[in-house]
């Protein structure tokens, strides 16, 4: 990708041509210096990965931080939004590396890991998973973890430090965010630690969210105006989350969310 400022073709007069005649070791001395400014590639190293988050903007915004090969050592192979997208572009295009979101829509990231559970045991080469989410709950960082992801961190993570744990979790190292680091540790030592809750993988972020508000007594036109969607979206998310959790009703929905201590 160009940015505005680059030239997008030859350029004419006394300056292009005094570009044109830079002696060929200066040009690789430059473009050596800005690939190590925005944390290229360990050693000429490339890592193949597979994007999987649901947000789309999301998606672009992360090729275009560490999608720029020359610079970066990695290439995006593959993108996908849902679970069976997941499983089918991961399988086909067998990365080194999927950055993976922790809630999407058909059984979230830890769906994911136990369908490709295959591939990340393949001795010859494995496909390695790093869960990269704008969650830090225990359940999701314990849950990804328990389902065979090499490391986690969250959606704050700069472009060169998340270029740098590709390519540690292509190595297999455990990466983390410093923040859960020591979280992970204590938990795994820990003989209470959380327990995945399937039932409540199953639901989106978003639908996570207007259960939490829907439990907490808010009307539909509040939970509405609070997330910024339509009541019409408000009532989709509600019936999913009926529908996905088998329950028949609001009340019900609220004594669920109790139950967990999502209130």
């Amino acid at each position: 990708m160009s940015d505005a400022s680059e030239p997008v073709g030859p350029r004419g007069g006394s300056e292009g041509a005094a570009e044109s005649a830079q002696p060929a070791d200066a040009t690789a001395d430059a473009a050596e210096a800005t690939g190590a400014a925005a944390g290229g590639a360990p050693e000429g190293r490339r890592a193949r990965v597979v994007l999987v988050d649901d947000h789309r903007m999301f998606r672009t915004g992360v090729q275009a931080e560490i999608g720029r090969t020359a610079i970066t050592g990695v290439e995006v192979v593959g993108e996908a939004a849902d679970v069976d997208q997941a499983v089918t572009v991961i399988t086909t295009a067998r990365p080194e590396v999927v950055l993976l979101d922790v809630h999407l829509p058909g059984g979230g990231g830890v769906e994911v890991l136990r369908r490709c559970a295959p591939l990340m045991s393949d001795a010859e080469s494995p496909v390695r998973f790093l869960a990269l989410s704008v969650s830090d709950a225990a359940e999701d960082v314990i849950g990804v973890i328990r389902g065979g992801a090499r490391g986690y961190v969250t959606k704050t993570i700069t472009g060169t430090d998340l270029v740098d744990s590709i390519f540690r979790v292509q190595d297999g190292d455990a990466v983390f965010s410093p923040r859960l680091a020591g979280f992970v540790l204590d938990a795994f030592a820990s003989t209470d630690a959380p327990p995945v809750d399937e039932d409540l993988d199953r639901l989106t972020q978003r639908e996570r969210e207007v259960l939490r508000l829907i439990a907490r007594g808010y009307a539909y036109k509040e939970i509405a105006k609070q997330l910024f969607i339509s009541v019409k979206t408000v009532e989709s998310h509600v019936s999913a989350v009926l529908r996905k959790l088998q329950l028949s009703n609001r009340h019900e929905l609220t004594r669920w969310a109790t139950a967990r201590r999502l209130v």
